[in-house]
C-alpha cells in the first residue's frame, strides 16, 4: 500500500524563524574562517569582540566560586551580590539610583534585549530604530511581530538622528525606541546635550518606551558616557542594558543587565525563567569582581582603542573613495564607500557593499561588513579590535584592492 504524500504537510521550521535573517556578521566571520583554514592569511576585521584577554582577578573570581562551589542552578534575576554590583556600579559611575528589585541579569547583553523586546511589543506594535542599527535590533523586533520604523543617518550627520526625525517617525501605534549609543556600527555617541533634546520628544509621548543599549559605555573617547536614564522625567520610561562584555573583555562570559521600571523587571523575570533560566553561576561571580573594580584600572584597553582608533581613521583618510568620519567610542570604522560601486578589476563587478565587502576577503584576505547588514547600503564596517601590526596590514591590502578597480 502506497500513502498518498499530498495527505501530508511538509515539514518546515517555524513561520516565525522563517521572517528572520541570518546574522550576516557572523556568516562573513565564518567565511573568513574558512579561508585560513586553508592556508590563507586573512585578517579578520568583522568580529566585534576585544582582543584583549579578561583580567586576571576577574578570572580568580571565577576560580573561586568553582571552589566555592557555586555549581548549582542560579536565581532567574541573578545572584543578590551581582545585581548590588551593578546597582553600585550605576550609582558610582552614572549617578543613577537603581534598586535591586529594577535590575534582571541575562545571558548577554543580547539576551537582554530580545527579553525585553518579546515582553513588551505586541503584533504590529512599532519599534523606532535609527539607522545604521546593530542587525540583531530589527530581527529581534520581527520574531515578536513587530514593525521596524528606520529613522536614517547617514555620515553627513555623524550617524546620530535629531529629534526633529524622531518627532516625525512617532505615530500612535509607536510602543519603543531602540538605541545605542556608543553604537555599534558607526562608534557614534550622544553628548548629553542631543540625548536631552530626544528626551524631551519622548516626553510629549508617554506611550513610547525607550531601550537604551550601552555596551560600550567604556569604550567613550569623548569623556564620560551619557545615558538617556538620566532626565528623571522619562527615567521610568527608559530600560538600559548593557553588561561586561566589551569595557572589561568578557565576551564569552555572557553576562548582560537589565536596569528598568518594576513592572518591566517583572514580565523578564517571568519570560527568562520559562526558557533560559538563571545565567552562568560563575560567570555571574567573576562579573561580580569585574563591576566592583575600579574602571580606572582597566582604562588601559579604552586608550588602547582609542590609540587604533586614531590609526585607522588616518590610514583609511588615506584611501581614495573611502569618506570616514571620526568615531566618538566602541571600536568600528564605517566608512562610505559607494565610489567602488559598479567598478571591475576585470575579473570581479562590484556592483554594492556586500560585493565590495567579498571582493575585499577574496582579494585582499580582509574580512569586513557590508552596510546593508546595518541598514546603510553603501557603506562598510571595520572593527580595529586587533593588534595595530594587523591594522597597518590591512589597510595597506585595502587600499591596494581598491587601487585594481576601475
Amino acid at each position: 500500500m502506497f500513502l498518498n504524500q499530498n495527505c501530508f504537510k511538509m515539514h518546515e521550521i517555524a513561520e516565525r524563524l522563517q521572517r528572520l535573517s541570518a546574522s550576516q556578521t557572523l556568516a562573513m566571520a565564518q567565511k573568513s574562517r574558512e579561508l585560513k583554514a586553508s592556508g590563507i592569511d586573512v585578517i579578520n576585521l568583522c568580529i566585534g569582540e576585544p582582543d584583549f584577554n579578561t583580567p586576571d582577578h576577574i578570572k580568580e573570581a571565577a576560580k573561586k566560586a568553582i571552589d566555592d562551589n557555586f555549581s548549582f542552578y542560579s536565581p532567574v534575576q541573578g545572584y543578590d551580590d551581582l545585581i548590588q554590583a551593578v546597582c553600585a556600579k550605576l550609582k558610582r559611575e552614572n549617578n543613577l539610583n537603581y534598586k535591586p528589585e529594577n535590575i534582571c541579569v541575562s545571558n548577554g547583553a543580547k539576551q537582554c534585549i530580545a527579553n525585553v523586546i518579546l515582553s513588551l511589543v505586541n503584533y504590529d506594535d512599532e519599534v523606532i530604530i535609527p539607522t545604521p542599527y546593530w542587525v540583531s535590533y530589527i530581527e529581534l523586533v520581527k520574531l515578536a511581530r513587530g514593525i521596524n520604523v528606520l529613522v536614517e543617518a547617514g555620515i553627513d550627520q555623524d550617524f546620530k538622528v535629531t529629534p526633529e526625525q524622531i518627532e516625525k517617525a512617532i505615530t500612535p501605534r509607536t510602543k519603543l525606541f531602540l538605541f545605542s549609543s556608543p553604537s555599534n556600527p558607526t562608534g557614534a555617541a550622544y553628548t548629553k546635550e542631543e540625548l536631552k533634546a530626544i528626551a524631551e520628544v519622548f516626553a510629549r509621548h508617554e506611550q513610547v518606551l525607550i531601550i537604551s543599549d550601552e555596551i560600550y559605555e567604556h569604550i567613550n573617547f569623548n569623556g564620560a558616557h551619557e545615558s538617556i536614564a538620566q532626565f528623571d522625567f522619562i527615567k521610568d520610561r527608559v530600560i538600559l542594558i548593557n553588561g561586561v562584555s566589551k569595557g572589561y573583555a568578557m565576551t564569552g562570559w555572557r553576562i548582560g543587565y537589565v536596569a528598568a521600571p518594576l513592572w518591566i523587571i517583572k514580565a523578564l523575570i517571568k519570560l527568562q525563567g520559562q526558557y533560559t533560566s538563571g545565567p552562568s553561576s560563575i560567570a555571574q561571580k567573576a562579573s561580580v569582581a569585574a563591576l566592583n573594580t575600579d574602571y580606572s584600572l582597566l582604562k588601559g584597553m579604552r586608550d588602547k582603542f582609542h590609540e587604533r582608533r586614531d590609526l585607522v581613521v588616518k590610514l583609511m583618510n588615506e584611501i581614495p573613495g573611502l569618506r570616514c568620519n571620526v568615531p566618538d567610542g566602541a571600536f568600528y570604522v564605517f566608512p562610505e564607500a559607494s565610489h567602488y560601486f559598479h567598478k571591475t578589476n576585470g575579473t570581479s563587478m562590484i556592483k554594492n557593499d556586500d560585493d565590495l565587502a567579498m571582493y575585499l576577503l577574496n582579494k585582499a584576505h580582509v574580512a569586513v561588513m557590508g552596510g546593508t547588514a546595518f541598514g546603510a547600503p553603501g557603506y562598510i564596517r571595520l572593527s580595529y579590535a586587533t593588534s595595530e601590526e594587523n591594522l597597518i596590514e590591512a589597510m595597506k591590502r585595502i587600499k591596494s584592492a581598491l587601487s585594481l578597480l576601475r
